[in-house]
């Protein structure tokens, strides 16, 4: 069977450059026969037929002179929306994690925050769709440590780690999934994934640290409250596509 990387058979497909089918497979968007295609360089079967995501885009849930609120999309980059709104982070999403991401706007502002997130005063709220049934609430107390090679960072529970915890409360079931909500006084890198995996609630599409694929990992930055400003980014239609019913006024 005559084979060739998946990204040269994308873009053929789809008539567009070699880069461009490159950064779609890169940014999660391209599938075939139900899975994600994770490796642009993966040698595939010349008869494989792609399926393509559009790349959602961002929107603003509150502007003023400090401060925007941006309900970010998954796979799109902390860094990409950044550059869309010409304003820096003030924190950071994974490009696989949806929801409130905060960029500021003056300086002052900026060093207030920065000391409101270091001293842990940041009220952060998130949604995530596991594998497994979750029936009672659950805190995680586990310290992380996180290594940064050529792969990317990740992280893993060590005594050596910095002090992480992870306050995790059931909202609904569906089939053998639960939806549970995840506050997290401390944000250490890829925390919820490293603790919810620990417990043995591995969030669906977390390739990384639960090991399983889906069209995106179901991670929904859902809330944050900080120097008196509350923001909060409604779960899109997605989380839906596994049975559970979210409606428009869904509110946890």
């Amino acid at each position: 069977m005559k084979e060739e990387k998946a990204y040269k058979l994308l873009a053929l497909q789809e008539g567009i450059s070699n880069n461009e089918a490159k950064e779609l497979i890169d940014s999660g968007l391209v599938s075939a026969r139900g899975q994600k295609i994770v490796v642009a360089r993966a040698m595939m079967s010349v008869t494989t037929k792609f399926s393509v995501q559009s790349m959602p885009k961002p929107s603003v849930i509150f502007e003023d002179e400090n401060l925007i609120a941006i309900n970010k999309p998954a796979f799109l980059t902390s860094e990409k929306v950044s550059q869309i709104y010409k304003f820096p982070l003030l924190h950071r999403l994974d490009k696989e994690t949806s929801g409130v991401l905060l960029l500021v706007k003056n300086e002052e502002f900026q060093k207030k925050a920065i000391e409101e997130f270091k001293h842990h005063r940041v009220k952060k709220e998130y949604i995530a769709m596991v594998k497994g049934i979750l029936s009672e609430d659950v805190r995680v107390d586990e310290p992380i440590i996180t290594l940064k090679n050529k792969g990317g960072a990740y992280s893993k529970i060590s005594k050596d780690g910095k002090e992480a915890v992870s306050i995790i409360s059931p909202i609904m079931v569906a089939g053998k999934k639960s939806l549970v909500k995840v506050e997290i006084p401390t944000g250490r890198t890829h925390q919820i994934r490293v603790h919810l995996n620990h417990i043995g609630f591995g969030i669906v599409g977390d390739e990384k640290y639960a090991k399983n694929r889906s069209k995106r990992m179901y991670l929904h930055a859902y809330k944050i409250e900080i120097l008196g400003y509350k923001f909060r980014a409604n779960l899109g239609s997605d989380f839906n596509d596994f049975g559970f019913e979210i409606g428009k006024n869904f509110e946890v």
